[in-house]
């Protein structure tokens, strides 16, 4: 008998279309790690024009989850926020819950 699994994407959305998805959420934990967009960006083999897009879309739809810093001696660089380090964390936890619930269902799927 084949085994089947069942996999799920989770997407928050809103009125205006999509918000929050895995892509996103790991663009904003890679921002954390790196400190730039530019390198976030490039980790992700992603153009940093479509980078700043995403973030300045989730930016203007919620409490901005991104700061972009100016200048300095070592230049620019971008952290989350604490709506950003929320918006990771609350996302990443309703993906375990339901992650748990698919692992669960999927050792009764039979066809």
């Amino acid at each position: 008998m084949k085994k089947y699994a069942l996999r799920i994407r989770i997407w928050i959305d809103e009125d205006d279309g999509p918000f929050l998805g895995i892509g996103r959420v790991i663009l904003l934990e890679n921002i954390k790690e790196t400190g730039s967009i530019t390198n976030a960006a490039k980790s992700m083999k992603m153009s940093y024009r479509q980078a700043w897009q995403l973030v300045e879309d989730m930016n203007k739809r919620a409490s901005p989850l991104v700061e972009k810093m100016s200048g300095g001696k070592k230049g620019g660089g971008a952290i989350l926020t604490e709506a950003g380090e929320n918006a990771v964390r609350e996302f990443r936890n309703i993906e375990q819950e339901l992650n748990l619930i698919i692992a669960n269902k999927s050792k009764t799927i039979k066809f």
